[in-house]
């Protein structure tokens, strides 16, 4: 697949794959990906525009992982393809400062890097990593508000949580976990490498932090898994019957779809081969 990438970008003319590393606060935005109404702002959208300003032509590209409306990234990385000319016109720390000064404040860029040619920010990625923040105190968690799911004055058994995360790592059939619509004709498999549930504190603020690691996750599945796992840990359902969940195949069997807020795209690797050349 990458032998075709670097075949189709030598034959429109480019010749160096560019990555682009960045954090934002999601809630301004209808999602990370393009929307057909240009008025609807997005991540992709925004990133595009400056891009195709800066270059003076249309600069698709592609990223990592698509969030939803409301969900934050701490480390997405977005790849797109340029010219020779265009790659020895700006320096990348030049090309960093005009994208900061260009793009919408929720937006930062926090590096650029040249790839190997024909790198593919969605298709190289091993796996990406997201945390969810929970907090349970009673007390708005005002610093953090925008980053965390206010549950409060719960309590969550973390013990139990944990033990309900043994049923869903592996590589499963996820389709309980997965927004039905989007399920439909589609593969649901998906391998999560790691799961945990751990307390930290953020900005003086004690939270309850979902870790999850997978080689790629479904629509909404992440939010599913953790509006699940609340449900173990709040005393609501046992650890057991997350493993019935999974086995169900159905997202009526499965808990709430938690909230965006409290979902960060926070980070992903790649190859050795697919690491930056220089920066």
């Amino acid at each position: 697949m990458r032998a075709k990438r670097v075949e189709d970008a030598l034959a429109a003319g480019l010749s160096h794959t560019v990555s682009l590393t960045l954090g934002y606060e999601g809630s301004g935005f209808a999602g990370y990906a393009r929307q057909a109404e240009t008025h609807i702002k997005t991540v992709q959208g925004e990133l595009e525009s400056v891009l195709s300003m800066l270059y003076k032509r249309d600069v698709p590209i592609v990223c990592a992982g698509r969030t939803d409306a409301g969900v934050h990234a701490r480390g997405q990385v977005v790849s797109f393809d340029v010219s020779e000319d265009e790659f020895q016109s700006r320096s990348f720390r030049g090309l960093q400062r005009s994208l900061n000064a260009l793009v919408d404040e929720a937006i930062s860029i926090s590096s650029i890097d040249e790839r190997p040619l024909g790198f593919s920010a969605r298709f190289d990625a091993l796996w990406r990593e997201y945390h969810y923040h929970i907090c349970t105190n009673t007390a708005r968690p005002v610093l953090i508000a925008p980053i965390a799911w206010h549950l409060g004055g719960a309590k969550l058994d973390v013990d139990a949580m944990n033990e309900a995360c043994s049923h869903l790592i592996g590589e499963h059939d996820f389709k309980s976990f997965c927004m039905a619509a989007s399920a439909v004709g589609k593969p649901t498999h998906r391998d999560v490498i790691e799961l945990s549930v751990y307390p930290e504190v953020i900005a003086g603020t004690e939270v309850v932090t979902i870790r999850v690691v997978g080689n790629a996750f479904l629509h909404s599945m992440v939010r599913t898994m953790v509006g699940t796992l609340v449900e173990v840990g709040r005393g609501s359902k046992s650890p057991a019957w997350v493993g019935d969940v999974l086995a169900a195949c159905d997202r009526r069997a499965a808990g709430q779809n938690a909230p965006a807020a409290g979902l960060v795209f926070w980070k992903v690797e790649y190859p050795e081969d697919m690491r930056p050349l220089r920066g």
